[in-house]
């Protein structure tokens, strides 16, 4: 019996060239929000964003990380 793999999800942040974070689903919050924290502000989509691809729910998933102005896919 093999172990279910953990997903990984690359976080792109499209205000700051160049920076990317591997992160676990329970990792997206986190680190979504310290990036918008940086540009004193927050969102309650942050949490959304975490729900939707916890799910599997790409197109939403998508669309919320357009409004976050972040790009997300899944690593392997």
């Amino acid at each position: 019996m093999n172990p279910q793999r953990v997903k990984t999800y690359q976080l792109t942040d499209r205000l700051h060239a160049g920076r990317i974070a591997r992160v676990s689903a329970d990792d997206i919050v986190p680190t979504v929000s310290a990036w918008l924290a940086e540009l004193d502000t927050s969102s309650p989509l942050v949490d959304d964003l975490a729900c939707m691809l916890r799910t599997g729910d790409w197109t939403a998933a998508h669309a919320i990380a357009e409004i976050l102005s972040v790009d997300v896919t899944v690593t392997a």
